[in-house]
């Protein structure tokens, strides 16, 4: 039977009976109804087409004709448990461990990056027979109850902190605690990790784990400083624990520079453990931890059997192995630092026409733009940030969200084929919207928008 045409008005209609409210859409005042997508682009049900600034998941395009071939030639073949032998999960761990240090070279496969997180918690834990964990203020790293308790983005909303779970400051060198102006700012905020680790100690508690995205983004799209992640790694292990590195988000060469985003850190840093998940499958549900020999064998000596359904399935291993091909064979990693240093230049230029622009950081494909309606101050323009989001979308069908600790940050993690006539295209339309702005005088800020 062929599936029903809805009306735009109808599928929200039903998706507001059917669907739980909590799970929001993008522009929720006048969502838009994607019905197909190729590359960077997505296409509503009247054909209209917007450029796409979000979906850092359909990370080497959106329906890569070399991926949905992949899929569909071994869904017709063969999809079955992952615990019958097969080529393409080896195949696919090899490939894997080769853009990888090689201590990190024992892989398990899940279906998202939640799952991935808490496995790697699950692992830390079980290899150091410590509980608790250590995070990062307004990190998110993942929606399993486990990691809501380890995520202060969510337990602050929700739950609260738990007596195990314990919370270092964010390393934001443009409104944090040390700035720019420091001298070894990477120092000074590792210290503040070894100031918590001591704490824990003092309290007759054992630390297991540090968990940190690469580079945090709901804590506003934050580029760790140098010396952080070596530094921190040596305090965590020195007290019983191990890293990990959340590459949910930052992986498969989103940086340009590097494959890993941790590895922007400093020459030789490797951490313990490191998550993968949203950009593995171009949208496809595939995740992955990479561990070290060690601390698989611990988990596999507790004599508890690990297993994943999905995890791993041939078609999904198919998938991934195509994306990293599209990633080679079209330099992808080549094109996020152009197009990256050319966006970010960009900002940088605009950030000195409006005062209301205070940072532009960020490398390759992930770019974040501070809004503040003060830059000594650094006060957040939340409601602005909001506006342009809003009129990018209404006048430039320009897809753009926000983030940040008050959602004064707009964020860039557009698929990795994102063009330099798409940077300027979205450079010019945000200029023209706060040069609006400014010479309308509109005191957003103050006022419901």
């Amino acid at each position: 039977m062929a599936q029903e045409k809805l009306k735009k008005e109808k599928t929200l209609a039903m998706r507001n009976r059917l669907i739980g409210q909590s799970c929001r859409l993008f522009y929720s005042e006048d969502p838009v109804k994607i019905v197909r997508a190729r590359g960077q682009y997505l296409f509503d049900e009247k054909g209209q087409r917007y450029l796409d600034c979000i979906s850092n998941v359909h990370h080497v395009g959106h329906c890569h004709p070399a991926v949905t071939k992949a899929a569909a030639a071994q869904m017709e073949l063969l999809n079955t448990n992952a615990r019958f032998l097969h080529d393409n999960i080896v195949l696919y761990a090899d490939r894997l461990a080769a853009t990888l240090p090689e201590k990190l070279c024992v892989f398990y496969f899940v279906n998202s990056g939640s799952e991935a997180n808490d496995l790697a918690l699950r692992l830390a834990q079980e290899y150091t027979q410590h509980e608790d964990v250590l995070v990062l203020d307004h990190a998110y790293h993942g929606h399993l109850m486990s990691l809501i308790d380890i995520s202060p983005y969510k337990f602050r909303k929700l739950r609260g902190q738990k007596e195990w779970v314990h919370v270092a400051p964010l390393p934001d060198t443009y409104r944090g605690i040390y700035r720019e102006d420091h001298p070894n700012p990477g120092q000074a905020y590792a210290e503040t990790v070894k100031d918590v680790i001591e704490e824990i100690n003092r309290k007759g508690r054992k630390l297991s784990a540090f968990f940190a995205e690469s580079l945090p983004s709901v804590g506003g799209q934050i580029v760790l400083p140098k010396g952080y992640s070596s530094k921190v790694a040596e305090y965590v292990r020195s007290a019983g624990g191990v890293f990990v590195a959340d590459e949910v988000q930052t992986g498969f060469g989103r940086v340009g520079s590097h494959f890993w985003a941790f590895q922007l850190h400093e020459e030789g840093f490797c951490p313990d453990i490191v998550t993968m998940g949203k950009p593995m499958g171009n949208g496809h549900p595939l995740a992955c931890v990479a561990t070290t020999v060690d601390i698989a064998g611990a988990f596999t000596a507790n004599g508890v059997e690990y297993f994943n359904t999905f995890g791993g399935n041939p078609v999904s291993c198919a998938i991934g192995l195509a994306v990293l091909d599209v990633i080679e064979d079209e330099d992808l990693r080549g094109n996020a630092t152009r197009v990256g240093a050319h966006l970010k230049d960009l900002f940088k230029k605009l950030q000195a026409r409006h005062e209301i622009i205070g940072d532009v950081r960020g490398v390759g494909l992930f770019i974040g733009v501070e809004l503040v309606t003060d830059r000594e101050k650094k006060t957040p323009a939340t409601k602005t940030a909001a506006w342009v989001a809003k009129r990018l979308k209404e006048e430039d069908r320009i897809c753009v969200s926000t983030d940040g600790p008050w959602e004064s940050v707009l964020k860039f993690k557009p698929p990795m084929c994102f063009s330099m006539e798409d940077a300027e295209l979205v450079v010019h339309c945000i200029d023209r919207i706060l040069t609006g702005i400014k010479s309308n005088d509109l005191k957003l800020e103050n006022e419901d928008i």
